[in-house]
């Protein structure tokens, strides 16, 4: 099994397809692997050090702004992220907060885990934090999905 990781569409079945509007941003990086997609979403979310350190300076810088550091309270929940729906083949969590509302899922399907990130910014300062933040995004679904295609 290669665990060369791609960049694709999203898939066809994705639930994430009923989210999408035009000016939201969206995102999908793919690799081999035939893990569920619970076990997936648990690898993807146990970050390694240099993530969990880019968190907690994310949660510092956003405080003043009252931007949400872990997520809200939720009965389950997969690393910081609510739990919105789970099937057979696909997990979505995240949650909305002041300056956009986000969603990410994992979905296995095909012999293939993809991690997907969906982002409706509200106003100018959710589009500020979405550029801020990308190359951080990047490293960490790319470093993610290397993760479960290791697994």
């Amino acid at each position: 099994m290669s665990a060369t990781l791609r960049k694709i569409d999203l898939p066809a079945p994705s639930a994430l397809h009923q989210h999408r509007v035009t000016g939201d941003f969206l995102d999908c990086y793919s690799v081999a692997s035939n893990l569920p997609p619970r076990d997936a979403a648990e690898i993807i979310t146990d970050f390694p050090g240099w993530a969990k350190g880019l968190l907690i300076l994310r949660g510092a810088l956003t405080a003043p702004f009252g931007l949400s550091a872990d997520g809200p309270e939720a009965a389950d929940k997969l690393g910081p992220f609510p739990l919105q729906s789970e099937t057979d083949t696909e997990v979505i969590a995240g949650f909305d907060d002041k300056h956009l509302n986000f969603l990410v899922s994992v979905l296995s399907h095909e012999g293939h885990v993809s991690l997907a990130t969906w982002v409706a910014p509200h106003n100018i300062g959710g589009r500020i934090y979405l550029a801020a933040i990308m190359p951080f995004h990047i490293a960490i679904a790319r470093n993610a999905l290397a993760r479960v295609a290791r697994a």
